[in-house]
């Protein structure tokens, strides 16, 4: 999405039934998974951490699944867009929630 944002664009099923290409919107989403990445990976790494660090990445990714069942809810997609965006926004939601909680889990037992 950052670095070649008009091939990711064509090259993703559902994308370009989203709306027209704009490669400051998607470079700026890429940016954001980029920094959930990273804090994905300095929370695994630095165990102190990880809460804070996974808390607004698992947020954000929450809330942007969230926003795509809204847009099948409302009629501005149909609901075969929730499986072309599955693997891309649901799935990360899901692994993010169930990080956090088995951060969480662990961090009780401290």
């Amino acid at each position: 999405m950052t670095l070649a944002p008009e091939t990711w664009y064509w090259l993703v099923p559902g994308v370009p039934d989203r709306g027209p290409f704009n490669q400051h919107f998607l470079r700026d989403i890429g940016m954001i998974y980029l920094l959930i990445g990273v804090a994905f990976i300095y929370g695994a790494i630095y165990p102190r951490h990880r809460r804070t660090l996974w808390a607004m990445p698992t947020a954000w990714l929450v809330a942007h699944a969230l926003f795509h069942i809204w847009e099948v809810l409302i009629g501005i997609c149909g609901p075969e867009s929730l499986l072309e965006d599955f693997a891309g926004v649901t799935l990360p939601a899901l692994l993010a929630l169930g990080l956090l909680y088995l951060s969480n889990k662990s961090r009780a037992r401290e």
